[in-house]
C-alpha cells in the first residue's frame, strides 16, 4: 500500500482507536490471564527478535489490560468513602498512652478491617497498572530505537552507475511479467466467454465512466463559474461543495472504469492489484490539484494564499507537478511491494522523483517567503503580520529541507532524504487544507449570520480556526513519523489526569464540572431575567433595589453553581484547605485592593447609598450612575464621558447624592439692582417670576430675600424648590430670561461693577509727559508708576466701568497716596 494511503489510514485508525479507548469500560479482572500476557511480553522484550508488527500487536494487548486496570482502581470507591466517613465519625485515634471505650475501639477495628478488604482490589489494580505501563514503555523504546537505526542506515547511493542496469532489468522484468499475464488471460477462451456474457454491463459501466470522467469536470466548472458570478449570500458555501464535486465526480468515473475492467476478469492477479490502486492514485492527483486551485485561485476572494498573479500561476503549476510526482512515487512503491524490488532498485527509482519533488518544494518555499498581505491602494506599508511571519518561516524551512534531502539521498541515506522532502510537502498540503477549511467556516458564518467574518467582532471564526489547527496536530505528528500508538499514549496520559490531594482529576471529571457549572450559570441567568422582567417590576422596590436584588442573586447563584460543580467532579474541598490558606495570604498582600473593592461592592448592593440613575458627586466627578458592578461603578458625566470609580471610594470617601430617594431639589438665583431702587417692588417682581414657573413647587413656597448690600448694588436671591433637580440649569436660565424682561419693562437697572482709579503724584507724570518728546509709533510707552485696572468678566469695555477719576496731589491737600 502506498505511503500516502498509509498516512491517511493511520489518521483514521488513530481517531477510531481514540474513540474506542475513550469509551472503554471496566471489566472483571482476570489476573491469571494478565500474568501470562505480561510474562510473554517481558520474554519477547528480553529476546529482542520480534518484528515491529508483532511488537505493535503485543503492545495493543497490554494497552487493553492497562485500561482495565485504570478503571479497576476505582472499584468499591463509594463504599470506601462511606467507611472512611464512618471511621472519621468515631473521632481521632487515641494518642500513645491513651485509651478509648472498648466498644468504640472494637468498632474502629472492624471498620478498618472492612476498609482494608475493600481497598485491596484497587491497590492490586494499581500495581498491575504500573507493571503494564512499564512494559508499554519498554516496547515503545525498542520500536523507536529500531526506527532510528533504520533511518540512519547507510544504503546504496542512487548515483552509482553500476546499480542502474540491475534496476532497469528488474523494472523490465516486472513489466514483462504483467504483460505476459494479461496476454495469457486474453488468450483464454474461458475468460473471453465470460467477458462476452458480461459485455452489456461492461459497456454500460464504461459509458458511465467516460461520461463522468470527461464531462463531469466540465459541468462542475460551469457550476462554479455561475456561482462565482453570483452575489447572493452563501455563495461561498455552495461554491465549496461544487468544487468538491470536481473531485468526487471523476473519482466515481474511475471507480466505474475499474469495476468494468474487473468484471471482465481479464487483467489477471497482478493487473487486478494495480487496478485496485487506480482510484487511490486518481484521488491523490485530483485532491492535490483541488487544493492548489483553492489556495492559488485567480479570484482573490477564493484564494486562501494571497499572492501576486504571476506567483499565483507559478505556485499552481508547481503544485500540479507535485501531484503527478506523488502519483509516480506511489506507483513505484506499489510495484516494489508487488515484485519485491531490491533496496538498490528502489533507491534508483525514487531518486529522480525525489529530486523533482525537492525542486518543486524549493520553489514553493521561495514563493512563501514573498507572501504579502493585500493592502488598499494608497495605504501605507504595514509591518509583517503573524501570518506573513509564519509563512516566511515555513518557506525558509521548506527551502532548507529541499536542499538537504536530495544531498542525503545521494550520499546513501535514502530514508533520511525521504523523511525530509516528502513530509515537508505533506505539511504544506495539510496547512493549505486548514486554510481552505477555515475559509469554508467563515463562509458558513456569513451564510448564517449575514455578516462577513472579517468585518464582524464575533469569536466564532477565530475559535473555529483555532480548533482546526488543534485537529491538524495529530496529522502533523503522523506525517513526521509519529506512530498511532504514540497518539494513543498521549490520549491515555490525558485521560489519566492529575492527582490533587487524594482526588484524581481526569478530563471526564473536568468536563462534568464544566457542564454542571454551565447548567447552574444558565439557570442563574434565567432566574435573573425572570425576576428583572416579571417579578420585581410588580413590587414596590425602586430601580436601584431591583438591580441590587438581581445582582446579589447572580453572585449567590454563581457561587452555589461552582460549589455543586466541584462536588459533582469528585473533588474533595477539604484537600484544598492548605491551598486556600496560602491563597488567602496572597490575597491579603497582593490583591487587597481588589478584595476591598469587591467587599465595597457587596456593601453598596446591601445598603444602597447610591442606585442606578442617581445624580452623584464623588472624588470631584459628577454624573449619573449607570452601572454598579462587583468591583467598580460606572458614572456617565454630563459631557457624555464614562468614569469608572472603584467601589471602595464610595465606602471610605464622601459621596454627594443629589437625587437620593427623590429628585426634588432647591435652586438659588441671584440678581443685583442699583442703589435707590424700590426694594419691595423688586421683591414682588421676583416672587411673581418664581411662582409662575411650572417646575417650582408651591409647598414650600418660594421666597425672595434681600441678601446683602453689595459693592455695586443691592443683591436679591430667589430660593425655590423644583420638582426635578436635574432641570436646575434650565430653571435658572428661565429665571434669568424672565428677570431681564421684567426689569426692562419696569425700568429697573441691573448695575455693573464700578471702580475708582487713583494716580499717585500726577504732577510728576504731567511734567515728564511735557519734557519727553513723542516716541516713534513702534516704540512701546513707559509703564505708569502704579495703576489699577477694572476687573474683567462684565462683558463691557473696562473704561465703561470708570465712574470718575481723581487726581490727588499735594496741591489738593492729599498725602500722595
Amino acid at each position: 500500500m502506498s505511503l500516502i494511503l498509509r498516512r491517511c489510514l493511520g489518521v483514521l485508525a488513530a481517531l477510531v482507536l481514540l474513540a474506542g479507548v475513550a469509551f472503554a469500560q471496566s471489566e472483571d479482572l482476570d489476573y491469571g490471564a494478565w500474568d501470562e500476557v505480561a510474562t510473554r511480553a517481558e520474554q519477547v522484550l528480553g529476546d529482542n527478535d520480534a518484528t515491529d508488527s508483532a511488537l505493535e500487536g503485543l503492545r495493543q494487548s497490554v494497552v487493553d489490560w492497562r485500561e482495565r486496570f485504570l478503571s479497576g482502581q476505582g472499584i468499591n470507591a463509594p463504599r470506601i468513602d462511606t467507611l472512611q466517613a464512618q471511621i472519621d465519625a468515631l473521632g481521632p485515634v487515641p494518642a500513645e498512652g491513651e485509651t478509648e471505650p472498648e466498644d468504640i475501639a472494637t468498632r474502629r477495628e472492624n471498620l478498618n478491617a472492612q476498609l482494608a478488604e475493600l481497598q485491596a482490589p484497587g491497590l492490586r489494580a494499581q500495581e498491575a497498572y504500573t507493571r503494564a505501563d512499564g512494559i508499554i514503555r519498554q516496547i515503545d523504546t525498542m520500536i523507536r530505537t529500531r526506527q532510528t537505526d533504520a533511518l540512519l542506515t547507510l544504503g546504496p547511493t542512487p548515483l552509482n552507475p553500476q546499480l542502474w542496469p540491475a534496476a532497469l532489468e528488474e523494472v523490465l522484468s516486472a513489466g514483462s511479467s504483467l504483460f505476459d499475464e494479461i496476454r495469457s488471460d486474453l488468450a483464454s477462451e474461458v475468460k473471453l466467454a465470460e467477458a462476452r456474457e458480461s459485455l452489456p454491463l461492461i459497456l454500460l459501466l464504461l459509458a458511465l465512466a467516460g461520461l463522468l470522467v470527461i464531462r463531469g469536470p466540465r459541468v462542475m466548472r460551469g457550476f462554479g463559474e455561475r456561482l462565482r458570478a453570483s452575489t447572493r449570500r452563501g455563495t461561498g458555501v455552495w461554491r465549496f461543495f461544487v468544487s468538491l464535486g470536481g473531485i468526487l465526480v471523476p473519482l466515481a468515473g474511475v471507480m466505474l472504469l475499474v469495476a468494468a475492467v474487473q468484471t471482465s476478469d481479464l487483467p489477471g492477479t497482478q493487473g487486478s492489484e494495480l487496478l485496485q490502486m487506480l482510484p487511490a492514485w486518481t484521488f491523490l492527483l485530483l485532491y492535490i490539484r483541488w487544493l492548489a486551485e483553492q489556495s492559488f485561485n485567480r479570484d482573490p476572494e477564493v484564494a486562501t494564499v494571497p499572492l501576486a498573479d504571476r506567483q499565483r500561476t507559478e505556485a499552481w503549476l508547481y503544485a500540479s507537478v507535485l501531484a503527478v510526482l506523488f502519483v509516480l512515487r506511489d506507483v513505484g512503491e506499489t510495484l516494489g511491494e508487488l515484485y519485491n524490488f531490491t533496496t538498490a532498485t528502489m533507491a534508483v527509482l525514487d531518486f529522480p522523483v525525489l529530486l523533482l519533488c525537492a525542486l518543486m518544494l524549493f520553489r514553493l518555499g521561495h514563493i512563501l517567503t514573498l507572501l504579502r498581505e493585500p493592502q488598499a491602494e494608497g495605504e501605507e506599508t504595514s509591518p509583517p503580520s503573524l501570518r506573513q511571519q509564519v509563512a516566511r518561516l515555513l518557506g525558509r524551512a521548506a527551502m532548507l529541507l529541499a536542499l538537504a534531502g536530495p544531498v542525503m539521498a545521494a550520499i546513501g541515506y535514502n530514508a533520511v532524504g525521504d523523511a525530509m522532502v516528502y513530509p515537508a510537502i505533506q505539511t504544506l498540503a495539510l496547512l493549505a487544507l486548514v486554510l481552505v477549511l477555515q475559509r469554508f467556516v467563515n463562509d458558513v458564518y456569513t451564510l448564517v449570520s449575514g455578516k462577513r467574518a472579517e468585518d464582524s467582532d464575533s469569536l466564532v471564526p477565530v475559535l473555529a480556526g483555532f480548533a482546526l489547527m488543534l485537529l491538524a496536530l495529530p496529522g502533523l505528528a503522523l506525517i513526521w513519523g509519529a506512530r498511532t500508538a504514540d497518539l494513543l499514549e498521549i490520549w491515555t496520559r490525558f485521560r489519566e489526569g492529575f492527582v490533587l490531594g487524594d482526588t484524581r482529576i481526569s478530563p471526564t471529571s473536568f468536563l462534568t464540572m464544566v457542564a454542571v457549572f454551565g447548567v447552574g450559570f444558565l439557570a442563574t441567568r434565567l432566574l435573573q431575567g425572570g425576576l428583572r422582567s416579571s417579578v420585581l417590576p410588580r413590587t414596590r422596590l425602586d430601580l436601584g433595589g431591583q438591580n441590587a436584588v438581581v445582582s446579589g442573586l447572580g453572585y449567590v447563584g454563581i457561587f452555589i453553581a461552582a460549589v455543586i460543580a466541584i462536588t459533582a467532579a469528585g473533588i474533595d474541598l477539604s484537600s484544598l484547605a492548605i491551598v486556600a490558606g496560602a491563597l488567602s495570604v496572597g490575597i491579603g498582600f497582593g490583591l487587597q485592593n481588589i478584595v476591598s473593592n469587591f467587599v465595597s461592592g457587596i456593601i453598596l448592593l446591601i445598603e444602597r447609598p447610591i442606585s442606578q440613575g442617581d445624580w452623584i458627586e464623588v472624588g470631584g466627578n459628577m454624573g449619573i450612575v449607570k452601572d454598579i458592578s462587583v468591583r467598580s461603578t460606572r458614572i456617565e458625566t454630563f459631557d457624555r464621558t464614562d468614569v469608572i470609580v472603584p467601589n471602595s471610594d464610595f465606602v471610605s470617601g464622601t459621596v454627594t447624592n443629589y437625587t437620593r430617594g427623590n429628585v426634588v431639589g432647591r435652586v438659588f438665583a441671584t440678581v443685583g439692582v442699583a442703589y435707590g431702587t424700590d426694594t419691595r417692588k423688586v421683591e414682588q417682581i421676583l416672587r411673581r417670576i418664581a411662582r409662575e414657573h411650572d417646575m417650582v413647587l408651591m409647598n414650600p413656597e418660594p421666597s425672595v430675600v434681600l441678601a446683602r448690600f453689595g459693592p455695586d448694588g443691592l443683591e436679591f436671591e430667589i430660593r425655590a424648590i423644583i420638582r426635578d433637580v436635574g432641570e436646575k440649569l434650565n430653571v435658572l436660565s428661565d429665571f434669568n430670561h424672565m428677570i431681564a424682561q421684567r426689569f426692562t419693562e419696569e425700568g429697573i437697572e441691573i448695575p455693573f461693577a464700578q471702580r475708582d482709579i487713583w494716580l499717585r503724584n500726577p504732577e510728576t507724570l504731567y511734567d515728564r509727559a511735557r519734557a519727553t518728546p513723542p516716541a516713534p509709533a513702534t516704540q512701546e510707552p513707559e509703564p505708569a508708576a502704579a495703576a489699577a485696572t477694572a476687573p474683567q468678566g462684565s462683558g463691557r469695555d473696562p473704561s465703561a466701568g470708570i465712574s470718575e477719576t481723581h487726581f490727588v496731589g499735594p496741591e489738593d491737600g492729599g498725602d500722595g497716596r
